[in-house]
């Protein structure tokens, strides 16, 4: 008996032009009953048609050597992953009644770690504003519950009840994706919100994937988004290091508003996810170059670290709660963000018209600490804010928003032209135009705001309309 379980054993041609899927979904099937990994034939060229197949792994896999065509043109289902990585163990009914902000321990009768999403499903948050504007979701939390009761980090809301519960067990064992080249044939379909996630999906816990590269190829004047070739959702404990991505063209349709908008597409998707890492990893198409959108597209998700990644953005759209940058270069569309707890970037050179963007259609909030050390900024436009955000408290985003504590302690501002205006902390964040009775929901300012060793030829300002925030928060060497 092998050791291993090959997709030639099920009839693979890996030709390129053979449909190879079939094959490669009965291998898996094959693996999983045995508890044997999978190894790709190097040398092989799988072509993988537009056909609703998905293949299960459950054990480790390694593609190394092998290539991979997709072709996304007509897709029976373009929600159906090529490959769908998952754990054997199921949820566990983990009972909690309330929660609230700040919290570190949780009764865990199960005795193993535990991913849990707590929801409060009568409780709508990220309420979004602007051309893409919605109704919300369901306020949600993230976290890993160790076996001894103890939170990862302290959580984020405070839930007066909660009306859901998913407790996933954590695999002890890491499951290893290792390897493979593979390039997606791009969908010619409608530019407009339809989605495509025929990609490799992981749900399961404990998994690392090393050395995947994704190319896109085809790509026309028109064609229906991307959700992320890597797929990262309720999960924890996931690294990702040594892979190449590809950013997609951009496309524009009508938004909510009913106007017209370019619509994200991505090569990385994480959700509700916890403890999550992506190290050295680098994208195929220039982090300048503004016809590809940004790389990677974050929701709900807790304690994210990125080491030594070259990508056209980072983003945290609908929250994060704790994240590290480090030794990180980012691209046009920069560093986005809202969430909670402590933003640690460090080492980094980032473009953009600010250093850090907090998101206006999420109400530019942070709760808690951003730190900025010894990084480099290179500003794209002619306005010099190191923090850009602006809410004038007229818009219910479900929560209460804030002003995050500020803490930079190294940062080169490499400057493009002559210029005597002055370089803020923060921009006018809080400008508003409308009357004083209709702004009730303005954020809370930071409690403190710390700036040194900044290398700027410029004067340094606390904010660009200094009557919104008192200079008593505000230390500067």
């Amino acid at each position: 008996m092998s050791d291993f379980i090959t997709y030639e054993m099920f009839g693979a041609v890996g030709d390129g032009i053979h449909d190879d899927m079939p094959a490669i979904v009965k291998a898996h099937e094959e693996a999983n009953r045995l508890h044997l990994p999978v190894k790709a034939r190097a040398g092989a060229i799988y072509y993988i048609s537009p056909r609703d197949l998905t293949a299960a792994v459950q054990t480790p896999v390694d593609w190394t050597g092998a290539r991979f065509i997709i072709d996304d043109v007509d897709c029976e289902c373009i929600t159906a992953p090529i490959f769908h990585v998952s754990s054997t163990r199921q949820p566990l009914p983990l009972q909690v009644g309330s929660m609230v902000y700040g919290q570190t321990k949780l009764d865990n009768p199960f005795g193993c770690d535990l991913h849990v999403i707590v929801t409060n499903g009568n409780h709508m948050d990220y309420i979004r504003k602007g051309l893409n504007q919605d109704n919300g979701h369901p306020r949600a939390d993230v976290f890993v519950l160790n076996a001894d009761g103890t939170l990862s980090s302290p959580l984020s809301f405070d839930f007066d009840q909660i009306t859901r519960v998913a407790a996933y067990p954590i695999d002890e064992e890491t499951l290893n994706l290792t390897g493979g080249e593979f390039t997606t044939i791009a969908n010619q379909a409608e530019s407009r919100y339809n989605y495509h996630s025929r990609n490799i999906r992981i749900t399961r816990s404990n998994v690392e994937v090393n050395g995947v590269t994704h190319l896109v190829t085809g790509e026309k004047d028109h064609g229906a988004p991307y959700i992320g070739f890597i797929q990262l959702t309720d999960c924890a404990r996931v690294c990702v290091r040594n892979c190449i991505l590809t950013g997609h063209y951009i496309y524009g349709t009508i938004g909510s508003a009913g106007l017209p908008v370019p619509m994200g597409s991505y090569d990385i998707r994480v959700d509700y996810a916890s403890s999550i890492s992506f190290i050295n990893c680098t994208q195929t198409t220039d982090i300048h170059d503004s016809r590809y959108w940004g790389l990677i597209s974050t929701n709900f998700c807790r304690d994210l670290t990125f080491e030594d990644c070259h990508f056209s953005r980072f983003d945290a759209h609908m929250g994060v709660s704790n994240c590290t940058l480090r030794r990180c270069r980012l691209g046009w569309q920069c560093l986005n963000a809202i969430g909670n707890g402590s933003f640690l970037i460090e080492d980094t050179e980032a473009y953009g018209d600010a250093f850090v963007n907090l998101r206006e259609d999420y109400g530019c909030t942070w709760r808690g600490d951003v730190t900025i050390r010894d990084c480099v900024w290179l500003p794209r436009g002619s306005k010099r804010a190191v923090f850009s955000g602006r809410n004038d408290g007229t818009h219910d985003f479900g929560y209460e928003c804030y002003m995050p504590n500020v803490v930079i302690d190294g940062l080169t501002v490499v400057e493009t032209a002559a210029d005597d205006a002055p370089l803020y902390v923060f921009n006018d964040y809080l400008g508003s135009d409308a009357p004083a009775e209709k702004q009730a929901w303005i954020p809370i300012p930071p409690e403190k705001v710390s700036v040194r060793n900044i290398r700027t030829t410029r004067a340094i300002l606390l904010c660009e309309e200094p009557a919104l925030m008192p200079a008593t928060l505000y230390t500067a060497e």
